[in-house]
């Protein structure tokens, strides 16, 4: 048992110093402002990087085909979140459009 809380003490350790280290030296340095601007785009990249190949791929081919539910889904809300700014109904709509897509495909 005492392994056990030394383990989970050690692992709250490393989770913790990753991300306190570089927001403790951070910051003390002046970031110019062009750097800040740029480092603004990277959430919205690795978020492109992480749900575009999902959604182009079926059975790990490329499909832009009208069988491709997650790719119509997408298109439908990319739409909804760009006319509404609403997260909540931007999922609830994707997952929608995909639920009746898988039930009643029409192609």
């Amino acid at each position: 048992m005492e392994e056990l809380i030394i383990l989970i003490f050690a692992m709250a350790i490393v989770t913790y110093l990753p991300r306190f280290l570089p927001m403790h030296l951070l910051t003390r340095l002046e970031i110019p402002k062009t750097l800040i601007i740029w480092l603004r785009y990277i959430p919205v990249a690795v978020l492109a990087a992480l749900i575009v190949p999902g959604i182009t791929t079926v059975e790990r081919q490329v499909n832009f085909a009208g069988d491709n539910s997650y790719f119509f889904a997408s298109i439908i809300a990319f739409i909804v979140a760009w006319r509404s700014k609403n997260m909540l109904l931007t999922v609830t709509v994707g997952m929608g459009v995909v639920f009746l897509l898988q039930w009643f495909p029409f192609v």
